[in-house]
């Protein structure tokens, strides 16, 4: 197979604003359909970056009928994100899924077990792995240089920017606000850079503070409160088996200036890192306390060799040669999964008040 034919589900902002214009930039990949319940969207994109031939569907299971597709890219509402990759990889078709996994871990659990049966490939679309800062760390991490990272804090704070578009706002449809939209980034690295996948405890508090306020100051303009029926802002302490602790502070609205979003703090007992401002190595030296600010240049990255830096297109590049070649994949659907897991007992121990406890 020389050439990946690639279709999209979906065809909002996340497919027009990053899937398709990485995958166009991949010479391997050949867009062949493209599939929205707004069939003028479908057309719009098919229009841009389609191949000559590509098709346009507003059913899905209609264009999985196609058996010359080889790679499906799920870019709807969290709720769908089950059923449609499910039903991708019954049709023999690789699934790249946009994050979070799944709206509930159950789901994101069928998923994982979909892809395993079936012998499809399945990832899913957390391209924050791919920023230069990110790689950078993750290497040092892997080289021991951090040495046991047993505390670490992933941050996703926005002061005042609310998306108000599509169905942000609709807890049925996504699942939950800022926690499960931009805290599950943070969150993802977070683990990633501790090679840490087996939570013992949750203990987390979403909260319902600013999302009820009129003409409230906002990014993209003021939002509805009756509409808003997602959190504003979540907040957890996670444990983990072997004793590591993990803070996670995610908003859309609130009165901080302390903003970082998909970044993260590690304390290891070799050395410490942060990404605040960039990236800095902290730890201690021939008796000395040293800080270092890493310079981050193009060209050189870990997964691959050419000359993009852009997280979309290296995400895009390594999907599509895992999928040709079998090379390592970045983003596994295990990983994936217990950061469902984690973000479902957030929201479970926030309903409750009480700490979440996984088996």
């Amino acid at each position: 197979m020389s050439k990946v034919r690639v279709a999209v589900i979906g065809c909002g902002g996340i497919a027009t604003g990053k899937h398709l214009p990485a995958l166009v930039k991949v010479k391997e990949v050949e867009l062949v359909a493209f599939c929205d319940i707004v069939v003028e969207r479908a057309e719009q994109a098919k229009e841009k970056y389609g191949a000559e031939e590509a098709k346009v569907y507003e059913s899905y299971t209609e264009m999985l009928k196609d058996s010359s597709i080889d790679v499906v890219h799920v870019c709807t509402p969290n709720d769908s994100h089950a059923e449609i990759t499910i039903a991708a990889l019954e049709a023999d078709k690789h699934v790249l899924c946009e994050k979070p996994m799944a709206k509930t871990a159950a789901d994101a659990r069928r998923m994982l077990e979909t892809a395993k049966r079936t012998g499809k490939k399945l990832s899913i679309a957390y391209q924050n792995r791919f920023r230069a800062d990110s790689r950078f760390l993750k290497d040092a991490a892997v080289a021991g240089e951090l040495g046991e990272v047993y505390f670490a804090k992933a941050h996703a704070i926005r002061r005042r920017a609310v998306p108000t578009w599509g169905v942000f706002l609709d807890e049925e449809k996504q699942g939950g606000g800022p926690l499960i939209d931009i805290g599950t980034h943070a969150l993802d690295l977070a683990l990633w850079m501790m090679d840490n996948y087996k939570p013992k405890a949750v203990l987390g508090r979403a909260y319902h503070k600013l999302s009820q306020r009129e003409n409230a100051a906002n990014a993209w303009g003021p939002w509805d409160p009756k509409e808003f029926t997602v959190e504003d802002s979540a907040f957890a302490m996670i444990t983990m088996e072997n004793g590591a602790s993990l803070v996670l502070e995610s908003s859309w609205a609130l009165n901080s200036l302390d903003i970082d979003e998909a970044k993260v703090t590690l304390c290891g007992t070799e050395a410490g890192a942060d990404m605040k401002g960039g990236l800095r190595i902290n730890g201690e030296s021939n008796s000395r306390l040293y800080t270092k600010e890493i310079e981050l240049n193009s060209g050189g990255v870990a997964f691959y060799d050419g000359a993009s830096d852009d997280p979309s297109e290296l995400e895009a590049r390594s999907w599509i040669e895992h999928v040709l070649y079998d090379k390592e994949l970045i983003v596994k659907p295990e990983q994936a999964l217990v950061v469902s897991e984690i973000l479902e007992a957030i929201y479970e121990s926030s309903r409750t008040g009480k700490a979440v406890y996984f088996d």
